[in-house]
């Protein structure tokens, strides 16, 4: 945390990102911080589909069994019976690893459907 790829000397000149055809994010928020407890990131576009997990583990991941399923069916019960796996995923007074693994699919469903 807090570090960077960048050696020494190096200057970054630009970030690009390409624009999503559809996008969505929906997160469950904890209720003392209000910051994400699991949040789920999709976005369909000219270089695939895309899942981005944060809030549920000590990094953000990608969920790509869910990215695959997107790619064949882009709806929210494509990736409804999909199920992230607990371990190494965040656990404390506010939820389990495995509550947090189901909100995976939760918040996955929930920013499909906002995407559209």
């Amino acid at each position: 945390m807090f570090t960077t790829a960048m050696e020494p000397g190096e200057l970054l000149i630009g970030v690009s990102f390409p624009i999503p055809e559809k996008a969505g994010y929906a997160k469950l928020r904890n209720p003392a911080s209000r910051y994400s407890m699991t949040g789920v990131f999709v976005a369909k576009g000219p270089k695939g589909v895309g899942v981005g997990v944060n809030g549920a583990a000590s990094c953000a991941f990608r969920q790509k069994e869910m990215e695959a399923a997107l790619a064949a069916n882009w709806s929210p019960e494509a990736v409804a019976n999909i199920r992230q796996p607990a371990n190494d995923l965040n656990s404390d007074i506010h939820g389990s690893a495995e509550y947090r693994a189901n909100l995976v699919t939760v918040m996955a469903k929930r920013a499909v459907a906002d995407a559209g």
